[in-house]
Parts: C-alpha cells; sequence; structure tokens
C-alpha cells in the first residue's frame, strides 16, 4: 500500500499529512479545493515536484468524479468546514460539507470500481458534555454543536456505507489539536497572537473566552502519524480516539503561552469569544488506537505551544 490521496490537502492538518507521509515513502495525491493553494507553494522544491495534484470541489459532481478517478490505496478526507464558529454560522454548510459530501465521495469512489482503505476525520466532540475523565468509543453520542453534529452525520455517511461497498473504511475521533502554521480562528494560536499583540502595544488585558473548560490537546504531528497508522493497521468499520488521555486546563494554557512569550498578561472574558454550549471537559481515552497501532505522542505539549509562539513569529 504506497498511494495515499489526500483530501483537503492544503489545509493546516493536510499540509502536515502530506508531508509525514512524504517522510515515509507514500506516493501522495494531494486534492485540494479549486483556487487552493498547490503544494508546490508549501512544500520544499524537492518535494512538492513529486506531489500530483487535483482540484476538486467535494460538493460538486465533476470534483466527486476527480476524486474517483485517482488511482490510490488509501484515502485521508480531511476536507471539511473545520471551525465549529464557521458551522454555527452556517449548519446547513456544514452538514453538506461534512456528511453529504463525504457519503457522495464514498458513493463516487465505490462507483469508480475503488475499494481503498477511507480515512474519515471526525472529532472528540460527538462525545458532547457530562464526561469527567477520559472517553472510551463506546461512550454514547451526544453532540452539542452544528460542527459536532455534522461530523457524527459524516461518521454514518462513511460506516454505513462500507458495509454495501465492501470498502474498508474507519474513522478518527480527533481531539483538539494545534500545532506550528494553525489559524487564529483556534483556541491556541488565537491566545498567542493576541499575547504578542499586547506585548507589543504595552497592554496587559487580554480578551478571551471561557478559560474554565479542559481540553485532551496533541501537537497535529502526532496527530498525522496516527491517521497514517490508521491506514496501514486499522480495522474497517471502528472509531479511533486520537488523543492523548491528559487534560489541559484553558487557563493553564493561556498562563503558559504568557509565560513563554514574556507577557504579563491578564486574561479578560469577552462574552463574544464564549462559545455556546461549550463543553466542560472534554478528553480522550487513545487505548484502541494504541493497541491497534502501537501509537504513541512523542511531543510534549510545551514543544507544541513553543513551536506555535516560533511560528507565529515569522
Amino acid at each position: 500500500m504506497t498511494r495515499l490521496l489526500v483530501t483537503g490537502a492544503d489545509g493546516f492538518v493536510g499540509r502536515w499529512l502530506v508531508r509525514e507521509a512524504l517522510a515515509q515513502g507514500w506516493e501522495v495525491t494531494a486534492a485540494i479545493a479549486p483556487g487552493g493553494i498547490e503544494p508546490s507553494r508549501w512544500l520544499p522544491e524537492a518535494e512538492g515536484a513529486g506531489v500530483a495534484t487535483v482540484a476538486a470541489d467535494i460538493t460538486d459532481p465533476i470534483g466527486l468524479a476527480r476524486l474517483a478517478a485517482v488511482e490510490a490505496d488509501a484515502v485521508a478526507h480531511l476536507a471539511a468546514l473545520s471551525s465549529g464558529a464557521a458551522a454555527r454560522k452556517d449548519p446547513d454548510g456544514a452538514m453538506l460539507v461534512n456528511a453529504v459530501a463525504t457519503v457522495n465521495l464514498v458513493e463516487a469512489l465505490g462507483n469508480a470500481g475503488r475499494q481503498p482503505r477511507f480515512l474519515f476525520v471526525s472529532t472528540g466532540e460527538v462525545y458532547g458534555a457530562g464526561h469527567d475523565g477520559p472517553i472510551r468509543e463506546d461512550a454514547p453520542l451526544a453532540p452539542v454543536s452544528p460542527y459536532a453534529a455534522s461530523k457524527l452525520a459524516g461518521e454514518s455517511a462513511v460506516l454505513d456505507p462500507a458495509g454495501a461497498t465492501g470498502m474498508p473504511a474507519m474513522v478518527a475521533r480527533a481531539f483538539p489539536h494545534s500545532g506550528p502554521g494553525q489559524s487564529t480562528a483556534f483556541v491556541l494560536p488565537a491566545f498567542a497572537a493576541r499575547l504578542r499583540e499586547a506585548k507589543q502595544r504595552g497592554q496587559r488585558q487580554i480578551p478571551v473566552g471561557n478559560l474554565e473548560v479542559v481540553r485532551d490537546f496533541l501537537d497535529v504531528r502526532d496527530v498525522v502519524r496516527a491517521y497514517l497508522l490508521l491506514l496501514r493497521h486499522g480495522q474497517a468499520g471502528e472509531c479511533y480516539n486520537v488523543a492523548s488521555g491528559i487534560g489541559q486546563h484553558l487557563r493553564g494554557c493561556f498562563d503558559r503561552l504568557a509565560e513563554l512569550m514574556g507577557v504579563a498578561a491578564v486574561p479578560v472574558e469577552d462574552a463574544s469569544l464564549v462559545r455556546p454550549a461549550d463543553i466542560p471537559v472534554l478528553i480522550g481515552n487513545p487505548a484502541k488506537l494504541q493497541a491497534a497501532t502501537g501509537w504513541q505522542p512523542l511531543i510534549a505539549f510545551e514543544q507544541t505551544l513553543q513551536d506555535l509562539i516560533d511560528a507565529e513569529a515569522h
């Protein structure tokens, strides 16, 4: 198994997945949205030249046909509306991209006679609230946001037709992850950006959302290793948490970033930054993933924060 198709390849996670797959010797086809940023612009010249690129809108039949024409042994389906805030503004759009387009992609691959190992990237948010410790895959599913609901619908879209088409599909329920290059639409890069601006302006008060939540943060580079291991060793029809099993209090994350950046900061809650129906504690149990693949996170959270800071500074 050497040929990998990555949808959403020019997104934050997609870029890291393409890099890691190339380093492991995969032959990669990067699928990007029309007008997306081609790999030659974000990979070293020698690597970018070796990556095939296909521009395809996954909500359009022509785009799906282009993806189905790619000869691939494995598909990592990352293309999505991945921002919870964007999904709240456009829940129908989130459902279209994250669920409807996903089942259409699986069907297009099957109709073209393709049977790749298929990994759908979902979210740990499908478990919802009411959990105090690490969540296992057999926990009840109770999404509390349009984003999580669309991802849960996407899971069904992948796993239900898998039995009929015979496509070996599986789901990765990714818990929060961060690292160099992540958009400031997400919490840790947003903290770092606001702290940097406050330091430049000599300000101390930093607007924040709810800091009383606990999240299981992984480094994106550990996450993409897990995805590739699942494509090789995961069991079709199964869901796997991609998580560390360790909760990070968001107030502690803010304080650590401020310390690393040398900012004497005072967080001030801004109502506009508070997510409705925020999940108080979200920690995943990674035992199933580890048993299936041998995966272990390699990058310490402190290193993730430092690398994030360094990347934003350039």
